[in-house]
């Protein structure tokens, strides 16, 4: 896999095969970065990557300039990966990975941010919504911010409120919440 834009466009990495993740490809992930670079200002953001996987969406925001992500992850290779890959790049001062299941971290954790994205596995599908309910009853979006859900056709969540965009790159769909 690569990144696919910013200082380290073209960096590749290599995930263990195995490590229980399956990454959002390299056409998605351009796609729906060049949809947030029409509404935000990166150097200003703070980024929660919910199942960060290999981390790949975490060093996209990064690499475009976003000065602080959090990545959740429970799958202890893919933290390890994660760890590894940002020592590499040289990014871990901007990226903190916190080994916990992401329900628990929502209820949890205090504060808000100003993108959050989640990339749960497919087989996840029964709880996606616990997501999108637990990010909205606990706040931890912005007043301004973006909860974008990856998710493949098995999963609507075209009727939640505070929908404002879906975007669909081959398997995958991007549902995109706002507060406003």
């Amino acid at each position: 896999m690569r990144i696919v834009s910013g200082r380290f466009k073209g960096r590749v990495f290599h995930p263990p095969k195995n490590i229980p993740a399956r990454p959002t490809t390299d056409f998605a992930r351009t796609a729906l970065f060049n949809i947030m670079e029409n509404y935000f200002d990166f150097s200003n953001l703070n980024v929660l990557d919910l199942f960060a996987g290999t981390g790949f969406i975490s060093y996209e925001f990064i690499s475009r300039g976003v000065p602080s992500v959090i990545a959740v992850e429970k799958d202890k290779r893919c933290v390890e990966f994660i760890k590894k890959t940002a020592q590499t790049l040289g990014i871990s001062k901007h990226l903190k990975v916190i080994k916990m299941d992401v329900f628990k971290f929502l209820k949890g954790w205090y504060g808000s941010f100003d993108i959050i994205f989640a990339g749960p596995p497919y087989p996840l599908a029964s709880e996606i919504k616990k997501i999108y309910d637990l990010v909205f009853q606990y706040e931890r979006l912005s007043p301004e911010g973006w909860l974008i859900i990856e998710h493949d056709k098995r999963v609507d969540l075209s009727n939640l409120p505070r929908l404002v965009d879906q975007r669909h790159y081959g398997a995958s769909i991007f549902s995109i919440f706002a507060n406003k």
